[in-house]
């Protein structure tokens, strides 16, 4: 079999994330202090891929360039491929096509993280070439997703968000396919939102014989599209941290799982894990505690944060309540004036924004 190429799809606006993806790609919100990007681009190389095209729209793509680069540091190539228009990822797929050429291929959607990478997944699709594989996941609510019919190792039908699924097996957004999904997306139509859907073209080669088949996901999969489920793509990222100390410690305590970049400096403050505190950070007088990320530059002092994410250059200061289920933007900076004790905040808050508790 020919090399694989892997597509990373990295044009999406990220609507559910506004306001962080107003001034943002989706993909580059970090999880773990990480892009969720780059954990794509990581498992590509790890499987051995070593071409990598992604996806990107005119009005994020600068970023996402500077952010990844020519791939160089993860031991890829990349290729950027520029999408006009979200037109549906088998439009995507189209797009691609004088990138991928007629080499079989991985697809991953840029937001989605996937538990122990991709490797058995190539290695499965290497040995049994299939058409396309699939992977598979049990949710409780199907009808929210692309769903599939099986029928034994084959898919038998699939079903973008049916009203009355009948099963509970949702796809996952990683894909492997042969060329022959250049053809298959060529053959379908628009769907009623007017984009061509990878599950039609799938359907289109279950239609014509061809042999699909699926992978169930054994560990955990997510699409971090939305708040919550980027906070518990970080909690999961972070119960696999490695402690790593390498900050200054000026009269604090670092308990569990934690890493202290270099850098980053903590007076009088305690960290319990998992936790990551980033370059350049400063904590004075504070508590941060498990499921936390904070970026780079940030400043946090006599605040209490939990199972939150803060991005570089934020700065939280003198609340009275414990700060929890938070996503803070870049620069973000909350503050609070010292007349009232409220007891708990929960903020997601877009990029430069600044608020203050009266």
């Amino acid at each position: 079999m020919t090399a694989l190429k892997g597509l990373i799809l990295s044009g999406g606006k990220g609507t559910r994330l506004r306001p962080i993806t107003h001034t943002s790609a989706k993909q580059l919100v970090p999880v773990a202090n990480k892009p969720v990007l780059f954990y794509g681009i990581e498992a590509m190389a790890a499987a051995g891929i070593e071409q990598v095209g992604i996806i990107i729209a005119p009005e994020t793509g600068d970023e996402i360039r500077a952010a990844a680069g020519d791939g160089s540091r993860f031991g890829v190539e990349i290729t950027y491929i520029v999408q006009d228009e979200p037109a549906g990822l088998a439009h995507a797929v189209l797009t691609a096509e004088p990138f991928l050429g007629r080499d079989p291929f991985v697809m991953y959607l840029g937001d989605n993280l996937l538990q122990g990478g991709i490797k058995e997944l190539v290695a499965q699709f290497e040995s049994a070439n299939p058409e396309a594989l699939i992977l598979l996941t049990p949710v409780p609510d199907p009808e929210h997703y692309g769903v599939a019919e099986l029928d034994g190792d084959r898919v038998v039908a699939l079903a973008e968000k049916p009203p009355e699924p009948k099963t509970n097996l949702a796809l996952v957004g990683v894909y492997l396919f042969s060329p022959v999904i250049h053809d298959a997306a060529r053959a379908i139509e628009p769907s009623a939102r007017g984009e061509l859907e990878i599950t039609d073209a799938i359907q289109h080669l279950v239609d014509k014989g061809a042999r699909v088949e699926p992978h169930i996901v054994e560990g955990w999969w997510k699409d971090t599209g939305r708040l919550d489920d980027m906070l518990e793509a970080n909690r999961l990222i972070l119960d696999n941290l490695q402690t790593r100390v390498e900050g200054e410690l000026i009269e604090s305590t670092v308990e569990g799982r934690v890493v202290i970049e270099k850098g980053a400096v903590l007076e009088r403050s305690a960290v319990r894990g998992p936790a990551i505190i980033g370059a350049g950070t400063r904590l004075i007088d504070c508590y941060v505690g498990p499921y936390s990320a904070i970026a780079e530059d940030c400043v946090v002092e006599a605040a209490e944060i939990e199972h939150s994410i803060l991005l570089a250059g934020s700065k939280v200061r003198h609340l009275e309540g414990r700060m929890e289920s938070s996503l803070l933007g870049r620069n973000v900076t909350i503050s609070r004036d010292e007349g009232r004790q409220p007891r708990a905040y929960r903020f997601m808050v877009g990029d430069n924004s600044e608020i203050g508790i009266l």
